[in-house]
């Protein structure tokens, strides 16, 4: 089985190394966190609470002079189906608050690096930079938690052969899974076992009217629009909050 360096990296860390760099970062003081300066670019989603699987979602920019400013008009998505948990990213966590677990379709919360893109079609509009995978069978991206290669995408040098193999692969034939991008959720410095994976922001189904298990989904051509935007130069990042949450800490996190 073949890593791709283009998507995802695997640290070699030890378990409990890992696990002391995780309580590490969320014992950080609120008030210490800050966008990063380089961030030029943000994809801002607001949910009405921690319990709505509906979000609308902004493209920002910044200027020059340090400005933020809307890229474009904002549009409409899904979420997970039991709304948000505070996921794993840039951000600190509130100490006691409910944080994203595997398969419980919920959304993660917070501030998260943008990965690369994947696809069908042999190549999409895109930035230069912006790496894109087309899809074929052999490729897999793993949810078993018990995994090496929990949350990393995996390409096969055979067709999937066991059922392991074949219960990681990428989805085929799917329309909504034609074309996402990866949204860097539990990365930090390795995946955490049971923390949540697979996070992509992809097509949505039915129209909108239905919600996802943890991804952010809109429609096909807001999709498309958002994948053509994102320039990796510009230290893009995905920002996911409810709409009081992300007011409080607009400020101090100094958030478009």
């Amino acid at each position: 089985m073949n890593r791709n360096p283009l998507f995802s990296s695997v640290d070699c860390a030890s378990i409990p190394t890992m696990t002391r760099l995780f309580l590490l970062f969320f014992s950080l003081p609120l008030s210490a966190f800050q966008l990063p300066s380089n961030c030029q670019q943000a994809i801002v989603g607001i949910a009405s609470d921690w319990k709505s699987s509906h979000v609308t979602l902004h493209l920002y920019e910044k200027d020059a002079q340090g400005q933020w400013h809307l890229a474009s008009q904002p549009w409409k998505g899904r979420l997970g189906g039991k709304g948000l948990a505070w996921g794993i990213g840039l951000h600190p966590s509130p100490a006691g608050e409910t944080t994203k677990k595997e398969g419980d379709r919920k959304a993660p919360a917070g501030i998260f690096k943008i990965g690369g893109a994947f696809g069908y079609e042999e190549n999409i509009q895109r930035n230069p930079a912006l790496p894109y995978l087309q899809i074929t069978t052999r490729d897999l991206f793993v949810e078993d938690s018990s995994s090496k290669y929990y949350n990393r995408h995996l390409r096969l040098n055979h067709e999937p052969k066991s059922s392991w193999e074949k219960k990681q692969q990428m989805r085929q034939n799917d329309h909504a899974h034609s074309l996402k991008l990866f949204i860097k959720h539990n990365l930090n410095p390795q995946a955490l076992p049971h923390a949540g994976s697979a996070i992509f922001f992809h097509i949505w189904r039915k129209n909108g009217a239905a919600s996802t298990f943890g991804c952010t989904t809109m429609h096909e051509q807001n999709l498309r629009t958002l994948i053509a935007w994102v320039n990796p130069s510009k230290n893009p990042l995905y920002i996911l909050l409810p709409e009081k949450d992300y007011l409080a800490r607009r400020s101090s996190w100094q958030l478009p």
